[in-house]
């Protein structure tokens, strides 16, 4: 609905709620919020809709998704708080979620403070052997094929030794929706990597490229669909809601 055909009262409604989910962020390009609803829907605790669109989003972790878009349907809402701008919700919405990811932002992730916290002190076995491993740097690349590559410099703790690993690999959404995993799993010819290095680097690498490690307060996202192209991760996903930031 246009900004000007709307009264004042939803896009107070509008403001408030975009400014309690912007205040979970540290930055943005470009975000808003849009409670699709009328009076008298809000009289009787009902609001139709609820949009939100955001660029260049920024999270709390340092982890950034180009874009975000995230539509929920039929909310019963207290119609007292929301009169007053606060949406409460008497019981869990469900929408759909649509999340872009550039490859700078899956290699600012990779790097983040916070994912490299994930990916320190792992423990393997290596040709029998128990060994702690830390990945010190990771890039990734988004391929036009449908793959990504990973190449990871890893530090085997007992030895001092740095490895670096390279493969490609087919992302797919997990059984449970939850997360990615990273199927047909290749590397260069000529070039021979420990199995066991690689699996437990194949298996953080699928922990991390989810949405769980992007969403907002009060909301959970499960993938449904994915698509790698050239540069960019699109990830499509149910959205759940139990509360909206206050």
């Amino acid at each position: 609905m246009p900004q000007q055909n709307r009264s004042l009262g939803e896009q107070a409604i509008d403001k408030v709620a975009e400014i309690a989910i912007a205040s979970r962020l540290d930055g943005s390009e470009s975000f808003s919020v849009t409670v699709n609803t009328d009076p008298g829907q809000l009289a009787q605790g009902e609001v139709e809709a609820v949009d939100v669109e955001g660029k260049g989003l920024v999270m709390q972790q340092d982890l950034r998704v180009q874009e975000l878009e995230i539509h929920i349907n039929d909310i019963t809402v207290n119609p007292l708080s929301a009169m007053f701008g606060k949406i409460e919700l008497n019981a869990p919405a469900f929408g759909t979620a649509r999340a872009v990811l550039t490859e700078s932002d899956i290699n600012r992730a990779f790097n983040s403070e916070y994912i490299g916290s994930k990916l320190n002190n792992l423990k393997v076995n290596v040709e029998g052997k128990p060994l702690t491993i830390d990945v010190k740097t990771v890039n990734c690349q988004l391929l036009a094929s449908g793959k990504i590559a990973l190449n990871a410099d890893v530090l085997v703790r007992e030895t001092a030794a740095t490895e670096t690993i390279i493969f490609t690999a087919k992302p797919q959404v997990a059984a449970d929706g939850w997360a990615i995993a990273l199927q047909d799993v290749q590397y260069p010819e000529n070039k021979e990597f420990s199995p066991d290095l690689t699996a437990a680097l194949v298996g953080k690498a699928g922990e991390i490229l989810n949405l769980r490690n992007f969403e907002l307060e009060g909301m959970s996202l499960r993938i449904q669909q994915l698509n790698v192209e050239a540069g960019l991760l699109t990830l499509q996903a149910e959205a759940k809601v139990e509360q909206f930031p206050s």
